[in-house]
């Protein structure tokens, strides 16, 4: 990320809303009304899941955003006036997708649940950042698109999350075609869970949020881990690499003392250990 240093600009102060709730903490993207991932806004998310990464209070993260777009992706025009650079904008083009494409990884590599909390469109980078989460909940009213071909510019980064979240011939349609999903098509396609009234929405995903944290956090860790490794994996070696996921996480204290109170019919205490 040091490349990426040398284009930063000072951004205004609140690019990026926190919010702790016991063990869930809420980043609002709050640069409306496009929420661009900007590199000011890209840095700010990077600081704060590298701190969570190493909170042992956070369990769970919610992503989501000020007014009425959730994002609509890259900032071209900040991409755009680089072509003045001398070597056309190369250098930032390169600095600002493979900075998002690094945030989209740490966000899977997280040890912490990751939830999107959709209220609007999510376009381009801001729909592979939706796609990157572990869980998506929108409104009825959200929509989706990967529209860089329609002017010039396939969505060849989003297409690498999309993929992964939905089945190869919806992702295609959405590449090759360009064209908006409402939130159902986007639940078809797999690309969110739930789709809420407006009026809903910060209410059920904050009930998500409040589920998943009170699970014991080191199974949390190990099984997030676990499910993105395997993934990747022929089922042979999924199989074998889960068997010792599996076998690791019966010897820590948490299963310990979770199989035990499921024994005992009486509510577990997690350690985190």
């Amino acid at each position: 990320m040091a490349d990426v240093v040398s284009f930063r600009k000072e951004e205004p102060n609140g690019l990026l809303l926190r919010e702790l709730n016991g063990p869930v903490l809420r980043l609002t993207l709050n640069n409306p009304p496009a929420n661009v991932l900007s590199i000011g806004m890209m840095e700010a998310l990077h600081t704060a899941l590298d701190a969570i990464a190493h909170s042992g209070e956070i369990r769970v993260v919610i992503l989501s955003a000020s007014g009425k777009l959730f994002s609509a992706g890259h900032d071209l025009k900040e991409m755009t006036a680089h072509r003045a650079d001398a070597d056309g904008g190369r250098a930032f083009f390169e600095t600002t997708i493979r900075l998002a494409a690094e945030l989209m990884m740490k966000i899977t590599r997280l040890p912490q649940a990751v939830i999107a909390e959709i209220d609007g469109l999510a376009t381009a980078a801001g729909c592979q950042l939706v796609a990157s989460c572990d869980l998506a909940i929108c409104t009825d009213s959200s929509t989706f698109c990967t529209p860089g071909v329609n002017i010039g510019l396939f969505c060849s980064t989003p297409m690498v999350a999309l993929s992964r979240a939905s089945h190869r011939k919806q992702a295609m349609e959405m590449l090759l075609t360009g064209e908006t999903i409402d939130a159902s098509t986007a639940k078809d396609f797999g690309i969110v869970n739930r789709i809420v009234p407006q009026q809903y929405l910060r209410q059920v995903v904050d009930k998500y949020a409040a589920v998943i944290a009170s699970k014991s956090p080191q199974a949390l860790k190990i099984g997030k881990e676990a499910f993105y490794r395997q993934a990747e994996m022929s089922l042979p070696e999924a199989y074998d690499y889960a068997v010792g996921v599996m076998v690791e996480n019966m010897m820590a204290g948490d299963a310990a003392n979770g199989i035990g109170a499921f024994l005992d019919k009486r509510m577990p205490e997690w350690d985190g250990k």
